[in-house]
């Protein structure tokens, strides 16, 4: 019996520390800041890669562990979040605080050896995410603003991590995903919008699924697909992308900006859900045509 018992509790385990730690968002994130590095780099050093992945996994799970533990109780009110692991009781909240200070040092030191500035932004994503946007989602839409800066850190701080420098490359990638990451946001807000008033959570811009939000969640699409045409024309230094590349990241901005209008028109928590899953593939697929074309060039 007591095997059984044991082997029922180190699953659970396992799949708590993913979900306190979002294993998920964190490997796309990963994937964001690769992408940022092989944009940025001469030639590839792979220690420095393999530190980049572990150092933005660490910083993502710590951000993610702060928030649940702030959000705890806000959590246990809404339908996709009452299982976590601390509303649920299977994960005190002192476990959680330790595992997100070993994961804050352990991602800031990591990146600290890559070089200061990537464990300088690093530690701002950190404290943004922790300190002013998870205290400001229950207050003000323009929480979604504070929350895509330490969402947009990531792809630039990959260049800051090849380059040790700060500059109109690095500002590029973290522009263009700024302004994705509203309509990304919105759809999200969208379909959830039952479930995160529960929590008191109001995350469209409106406030409500109106014409007001859909509008502007097009408006940003729109901004996020003219960000991304924005190396071709030579204005971002090292950063740059070729007409057929252009071309691509050009289309795949339209097939987002497609399901952007889509949701204007149809107004449904559907539409706002395919739009998210479409927004999800746009920013993977542009950051694979941009290293594409940068080491086909």
């Amino acid at each position: 019996m007591s095997n059984s018992k044991t082997s029922l509790a180190a699953p659970s385990v396992i799949s708590d520390f993913k979900e306190i730690t979002k294993m998920r968002l964190a490997l796309s994130v990963v994937f964001s800041s690769l992408a940022g590095y092989l944009l940025g780099v001469d030639t590839v050093n792979y220690k420095t890669l393999v530190l980049l992945a572990l150092g933005g996994y660490f910083m993502v799970g710590a951000s993610n562990a702060f928030n649940q533990i702030i959000e705890k109780d806000l959590d246990a009110l809404m339908n996709r979040t009452k299982t976590r692991p601390i509303p649920s009781g299977r994960m005190s909240v002192t476990t959680a605080f330790i595992i997100a200070c070993i994961f804050t040092l352990l991602g800031i030191i990591i990146l600290y050896a890559i070089n200061k500035q990537t464990a300088m932004f690093g530690a701002i994503s950190i404290f943004l995410y922790t300190c002013v946007y998870t205290p400001l989602k229950t207050k003000t839409p323009l929480a979604v603003f504070v929350g895509a800066i330490p969402g947009a850190i990531p792809f630039m701080l990959g260049w800051v991590a090849a380059t040790d420098d700060f500059g109109i490359e690095p500002g590029t990638l973290f522009a263009l995903q700024f302004f994705w990451q509203f309509p990304h946001f919105w759809a999200i807000g969208w379909f959830l919008y039952e479930d995160y008033k529960k929590g008191g959570f109001y995350m469209l811009p409106t406030g409500k699924q109106d014409k007001g939000t859909a509008v502007q969640t097009i408006m940003y699409t729109i901004w996020t697909i003219l960000v991304s045409i924005i190396p071709v024309f030579g204005f971002t230094g090292e950063l740059k992308l070729s007409i057929v590349s252009a071309v691509v990241v050009f289309l795949l901005g339209l097939w987002m900006l497609y399901y952007a209008f889509r949701l204007f028109k149809i107004m449904s928590e559907k539409a706002a859900r395919q739009l998210m899953i479409v927004s999800v593939s746009y920013i993977s697929l542009m950051q694979i045509v941009y290293v594409i074309d940068k080491f086909i060039r």
